[in-house]
């Protein structure tokens, strides 16, 4: 697959918006595991390449067990791998990964709401939208990966 266009400079103005929204995942209250596999499970879904090789990376430089990583796709046969929160923060990527499906659903908010506070679950929220978007401009723009 050839690479297409580059987001960063065919539009620089929009690239800019999506790094602000990185910064901001930079503060928010999810430590670096969570928030891997957060995007590690949203870009499982969406068949993101690009964005699976630098998250599983980026897991593992955070101190991911390698084990976890390669049962991710099916957590819910191995729940016993994964945290009470891992475990929301995985069914809510799921379910706004897949919005068309059924959407955040609310069994799954309630669970989130006993785990999590309002403000975290905004950010959670913002963190699935994000690497969405991310993997939406990786895929549909061939991002290559380096070898």
């Amino acid at each position: 697959m050839s690479a297409r266009l580059n987001i960063a400079t065919a539009d620089a103005a929009a690239y800019k918006a999506m790094l602000g929204l990185e910064g901001y995942l930079q503060t928010i209250s999810l430590n670096p595991i969570q928030k891997e596999l957060i995007k590690i499970r949203a870009s499982q879904i969406n068949k993101c390449a690009f964005c699976l090789d630098m998250h599983t990376k980026d897991a593992l430089k955070y101190g991911e067990n390698p084990q976890r990583i390669f049962i991710l796709n099916g957590w819910r046969e191995a729940e016993e791998f994964f945290t009470e929160e891992e475990q929301v923060l995985l069914a809510m990527t799921e379910e706004i990964t897949l919005i068309s499906h059924e959407g955040l659903t609310e069994e799954t908010y309630q669970k989130a709401k006993t785990v999590f506070d309002d403000h975290q679950i905004a950010q959670i929220i913002i963190a699935i939208v994000t690497i969405n978007a991310w993997n939406r401009i990786a895929v549909s723009t061939h991002l290559p990966i380096e070898k």
